[in-house]
């Protein structure tokens, strides 16, 4: 009976503690954009990671007691696996709550684009390729980024072009240099449309810097070091989805030329650790964003046009 009682609570504290470390991961994620970040949200987190964790302390005391009966075994292994559930319940409630707005934003940002022939699939083109870097970054570069935010950053990073004016955007020729200046104002414009949303403060200066150069000859002069990690992936697949993506001042380039235009403005324009990443991501899946934002684009013009 005492053993049997003893390995009840022993597995009621283990439970606990995984309980306890599964919810520290929880609030490592809590600055996501896609999760409110208000003060009494904020203040109710840190209060019940505070009760799991002194329900734990609670079990250790128990077990070093060595009790006896296995009534308190019972209840104390139930009462970790209770809190188990209920976490894994309100995890799994928050992933799907973090893919519906996700979702909702990449469908409002193609049904946006779908309207330009120069922003057609770009900003969700920039996301897939966004994401594909991430995915081949150094362990060490990963662990400093929030994958999700990187997401957000890299969908609404030219939002701002929304508000330019649409001679400008499709000007068939070069720009002159009231209209570029005029166009450098894209990425503040960005910024300042997703102010309102506070949750995206922590990811404004990924997308204000997203045209920020290595030499310190960017939009805004910001020299090469002080360029948020971020910014900088995103410039790569910026500037990838530029040159392969037809505009209407200009045709589409093939794979082939982008990565010889990525591996030239390595280290001037561009993070050469970066572009390296880029450059060991296998050609075919580089290609396949394409054909998916083209798949996504397709369905954004039938909703925006109401044909199913």
């Amino acid at each position: 009976m005492f053993f049997l009682s003893q390995t009840l609570i022993v597995a009621g504290l283990s439970l606990m503690f995984v309980n306890v470390y599964r919810y520290i991961g929880y609030l490592k994620n809590r600055k996501e954009v896609s999760l409110e970040q208000n003060v009494g949200n904020r203040v109710l987190d840190y209060v019940i990671f505070v009760l799991i964790l002194s329900f734990a302390v609670v079990y250790a005391i128990i077990l070093s007691l060595s009790i006896h009966s296995i009534w308190i075994g019972i209840i104390l292994s139930s009462g970790s696996l209770f809190v188990f559930l209920v976490l894994t319940w309100i995890f799994q409630l928050i992933e799907s709550l973090k893919n519906s707005s996700f979702t909702i934003s990449e469908t409002l940002i193609g049904v946006l684009e779908a309207r330009d022939p120069n922003l057609d699939g770009h900003s969700l083109h920039v996301q897939d390729l966004t994401m594909l870097i991430y995915d081949e970054l150094p362990l060490d570069i990963r662990r400093k980024i929030n994958r999700e935010n990187l997401k957000y950053a890299s969908l609404f990073h030219d939002v701002g072009k929304l508000g330019i004016p649409e001679a400008i955007l499709n000007k068939p020729g070069k720009l002159n240099e009231e209209e570029w200046a005029i166009m450098r104002q894209h990425a503040d414009i960005s910024v300042k449309l997703l102010k309102p949303m506070k949750s995206f403060d922590s990811i404004s200066n990924w997308i204000l810097f997203h045209h920020e150069r290595c030499d310190g000859h960017g939009y805004h002069n910001i020299p090469g070091d002080e360029i948020p990690v971020e910014s900088r992936i995103i410039a790569v697949a910026d500037t990838f989805s530029a040159i392969t993506m037809s505009r209407s001042y200009k045709p589409a380039r093939s794979y082939e030329e982008g990565v010889e235009i990525l591996k030239e403005v390595s280290g001037t324009q561009l993070d050469p650790k970066i572009v390296d990443a880029f450059l060991h991501i296998p050609e075919n899946e580089v290609k396949e964003c394409t054909n998916k934002v083209k798949e996504r684009m397709e369905r954004a013009f039938r909703q925006n046009h109401g044909i199913t």
